[in-house]
C-alpha cells in the first residue's frame, strides 16, 4: 500500500479535482437527467414540488415515439445530418483536392473559406434568414430575388417553409460554415503523405489518378472518420441556427434539439429530457465504435 501510495498518490492528488468535478458535473448530471426522463414530471407545480412526482420507467420514451411531431422531428434530424454531412465533406474534400497543389492565392483563398466558421451560428443565421426569404414574383428577396433578376424564376422556391424538405434548406447555411473546417482537416491530411510514396508509386509506373486512389486516399482514412464524427455530431445537436432562421413553432424544421427547448419551457421536464436522452444515445451510436476503433488502432 505505502509503495502504490508513494507511486501514485501524488499524480492522483492532481487529477482528483477534475475527476470530482466530471463526476458531478457531467456523469452526475446524466444520472439526473435519465432519472428525469422516467418520471410523471410533466407539470409547472411538479416541477415547483406542490405536486408528487412518479416513477414511470420507460412510459415517456415509448409515448414520445408514438407521437407524429416526434417522428417528425427525427426525421427532420436525419435529413439535415444527411445533408449537412454530405454537402460539407463534398465541398471540404473537393478545395482540399483542388488546394492540395500550391497556386498563387491558395493561401488567400483558404483563409477566405475557412473564415465562416468563426462567424457564430446565430449570427450568420440572421443572414440566411433573409437570403433563404421564401417569398416569391414581386415580394421576392434575397436569394429568390436574385434567381429573379438573372431569369432563373424557376429555381424560386419556399426554402425553409416547405413542409417536407425544409429542413434541408437550413443546412445549405451550415454547409457555408462548416465545410471550411473540412477543407482544413483534408488539407491536412493530403499534406501529410510522405512525397516519398508518391514518387515511389510514380516509379512504379502509376499514372497520377492512380497514385491518389492507391497511395494518398488511404492514408486519409482516419481525417474521413474523424470529419464525419465532427460534422454529424454537430448536425444531430443544431439548435441555434434553426432558431435563428426559423423559429420554435415552426413544423416544417422541428429537430429533437427544438422539442426538448419546447418541452422544458412548458415545464414538462421529463419529456424534455427525453428528448435529449435519445439525442445522447444517438450520438453515443456514433461516437463510441468509433473510439473504439481509434484505441484498437492505437494498442496494435
Amino acid at each position: 500500500m505505502k509503495k502504490f501510495a508513494g507511486h501514485y498518490g501524488a499524480p492522483l492528488l492532481m487529477i482528483l479535482p477534475s475527476i470530482v468535478l466530471i463526476g458531478i458535473f457531467v456523469y452526475g448530471l446524466l444520472g439526473v437527467n435519465f432519472w428525469t426522463s422516467m418520471t410523471d414530471n410533466h407539470t409547472a407545480a411538479q416541477a415547483a414540488g406542490r405536486e408528487p412526482i412518479a416513477f414511470v420507467g420507460l412510459t415517456n420514451y415509448i409515448e414520445l415515439l408514438l407521437t407524429e411531431d416526434f417522428r417528425h422531428s427525427l426525421a427532420n434530424l436525419v435529413l439535415f445530418t444527411a445533408t449537412f454531412l454530405v454537402g460539407a465533406m463534398a465541398m471540404g474534400f473537393l478545395w482540399a483536392w483542388l488546394l492540395e497543389r500550391p497556386l498563387r492565392g491558395g493561401r488567400l483563398f483558404q483563409t477566405i473559406y475557412l473564415f465562416p466558421m468563426a462567424v457564430s451560428f446565430v449570427a450568420s443565421g440572421v443572414v440566411w434568414r433573409w437570403l433563404l426569404n421564401s417569398n416569391q414574383g414581386e415580394n421576392a428577396s434575397g436569394l429568390n430575388r436574385l434567381f429573379q433578376m438573372i431569369g432563373l424564376d424557376v429555381l424560386q422556391n419556399p426554402w425553409w417553409n416547405n413542409i417536407t424538405f425544409g429542413i434541408m434548406a437550413i443546412a445549405l447555411p451550415a454547409i457555408w460554415q462548416l465545410s471550411g473546417y473540412v477543407m482544413a482537416l483534408f488539407l491536412a491530411g493530403f499534406r501529410g503523405v510522405p512525397d516519398e510514396l508518391r514518387e515511389a508509386a510514380r516509379m512504379d509506373g502509376a499514372s497520377e489518378w492512380q497514385v491518389y486512389r492507391m497511395v494518398i486516399f488511404p492514408q486519409l482514412t482516419p481525417v474521413l472518420m474523424s470529419a464525419i464524427v465532427i460534422i454529424a455530431h454537430m448536425s444531430l445537436k443544431s439548435f441555434d441556427l434553426i432558431l435563428s432562421i426559423s423559429s420554435a413553432a415552426a413544423y416544417q424544421t422541428k429537430v429533437p434539439a427544438v422539442d426538448m427547448f419546447l418541452f422544458k419551457s412548458s415545464f414538462d421536464y421529463a419529456n424534455s429530457a427525453a428528448v435529449g436522452a435519445f439525442l445522447l444515445i444517438i450520438i453515443a451510436f456514433l461516437i463510441v465504435p468509433y473510439l473504439v476503433q481509434q484505441h484498437r488502432s492505437r494498442t496494435r
